[in-house]
């Protein structure tokens, strides 16, 4: 017999930067985003019978145990605990597994939650360029703590701020539009997510932003590596949390309430891309692994894509929206919301764990009988790892026993790795680039992901002139040719123009 699983409930948290009382951590976001989740059943005390509980790994604070933890604050004793990876794939990998294991009638009621907590409210703090993986140990086992590899760490590209612009360059050269016509074509998308999360009330930025005040750098919004100034990055220094309760329809049935419509998971996917880094990658404006997890999902659930009625696209930059309309081949003028939170720059981009707001917020949206169907996306690293889900007020055709072991088995997508030249010399051609700024404004350094003669990928920065700077970011130079030289006493191919 199959089972149908749905959210029976959902929560979401968001801790204020001015507090009278001391903050919580990001446990104790989980323990409020959990308890809002059981108010949405007629028993609450529910919550303390779930079988089983998944946590999303937060990185802003490390916990030997987060799930027995949070069943231990939350008075449960659940029979299943599980903790994610790294990647913001993992809110909804969770909810795919979750659900499978509910169909196969393996659990009946299963809590899905993560926070982060990253506001320093001590103003002597010391500031971090980047403080996303903070929470995480030094020695932590997995081999997930890093997107990015020494080779390109080397050349200055090691977090997202300097690694997402890659794809920007790469989607401006295919738009064919001139800088002024493409920055303002992404800030006017960007524009647009910032009014959704105006409305949000568990957004972290209330404030409307124009596009010209989004792409135009200045005090409030410093470049950060071209062509992205602040307000196109991930805002990751925000307290928030969010859960959901998931549970077989039968089981649901003794705690719905009339208050709300039925939620039902309809199906999800999971992959990823074969070319797992950058410096693998054969194409910046594509992503094979997110092609992929649309189709299962939308195959697993027996609907297509014209039946989604809105869609929350991962966003932590403009061009992960982009790559994933191009994949899904949604075109500009289609009406349908691609965000329902306002995304991770304005919405706020806590960690591992935006998409679970996106679960969460999509529940309350069909819920309410605002919409009827929703599909989510969600990514890890540098479009590396990728998940969706499809949610609706319409009971699945479809049963959801063995979604995560056919991803498993079968989880990889794209072709191979490129073949890598670590010293590379001659003729080059420009596939993407980026220039990164420091924090008072000025030029770093700037980097090139390109081919060889011989086809093979090569990544060089450029010799610090203002010259070379003022012409990669006046036109797209990809296509171009270059001359590489590698520099054995720098241990660096440079790109000369």
């Amino acid at each position: 017999m199959k089972r149908d699983v749905v959210v029976a409930g959902w929560g979401q948290i968001t801790q204020p930067k001015q507090l009278e009382n001391p903050a919580k951590d990001p446990m104790g976001l989980m323990v409020q985003a959990s308890r809002k989740a059981a108010q949405k059943l007629a028993d609450p005390t529910a919550l303390t019978r779930v079988d089983g509980i998944m946590v999303v790994r937060s990185l802003s604070a490390h916990y030997q145990a987060p799930a027995a933890e949070l069943a231990a604050l939350l008075g449960a004793s659940p029979r299943f605990m599980h903790v994610s990876k790294i990647g913001g794939n993992s809110p909804q990998t969770l909810v795919n597994k979750a659900a499978a294991m509910i169909a196969r009638n393996e659990l009946d009621s299963i809590l899905v939650a993560g926070a982060e907590s990253y506001v320093q409210r001590d103003e002597g703090h010391k500031k971090e360029e980047s403080a996303l993986l903070r929470g995480i140990p030094k020695d932590y086992p997995g081999n997930d703590i890093t997107g990015s590899t020494r080779l390109e760490n080397l050349y200055g590209i090691e977090h997202p701020m300097q690694g997402f612009p890659l794809f920007e360059t790469a989607l401006w050269a295919a738009s064919g539009l001139d800088l002024p016509s493409y920055l303002q074509k992404i800030g006017t998308l960007w524009a647009g997510f910032s009014q959704v999360a105006a409305c949000h009330p568990h957004s972290w930025s209330k404030t409307i932003r124009t596009p010209e005040e989004i792409i135009t750098p200045g005090p409030g919004n410093r470049p950060i590596a071209f062509p992205y100034t602040k307000f196109m990055n991930s805002f990751i220094t925000v307290d928030q949390g969010a859960a959901v309760l998931l549970m077989s329809h039968e089981a649901a049935k003794k705690y719905h309430t009339p208050a709300h419509r039925t939620v039902y998971f309809l199906g999800g996917g999971y992959s990823e891309d074969r070319q797992r880094f950058m410096i693998e990658r054969s194409d910046f404006t594509a992503s094979p692994p997110l092609k992929a997890v649309v189709k299962k999902a939308l195959d697993r659930s027996g609907l297509s894509l014209s039946d989604m009625d809105c869609f929350d696209l991962y966003s932590c930059f403009p061009c992960a929206v982009s790559v994933a309309r191009r994949m899904m081949a949604l075109n500009e003028e289609d009406p349908r919301p691609l965000t329902l939170t306002g995304g991770l720059g304005f919405f706020g981009g806590p960690g591992n764990n935006y998409n679970l707001h996106a679960i969460a917020t999509l529940a309350g949206i069909i819920a309410r009988d605002e919409k009827k169907t929703g599909l989510v996306t969600a990514l890890g690293w540098f479009m590396h790892k990728h998940a969706a889900g499809i949610y609706s007020s319409t009971p699945p055709t479809k049963s959801l026993e063995t979604i995560d072991l056919e991803d498993q088995k079968d989880h990889l997508a794209g072709a191979p790795p490129l073949v890598i030249d670590d010293q590379a010399t001659g003729e080059g051609t420009i596939e993407t680039y980026t220039i990164v700024h420091a924090r008072d404004h000025s030029i770093a350094y700037a980097v090139i992901y390109g081919r060889t003669a011989r086809g093979h990928r090569f990544i060089a920065q450029t010799l610090p002139d203002p010259d070379v700077f003022a012409r990669l970011s006046s036109q797209n130079r990809v296509g171009e040719l270059v001359t590489l030289r590698f520099d054995r006493k720098k241990q660096l191919t440079l790109a000369l123009f």
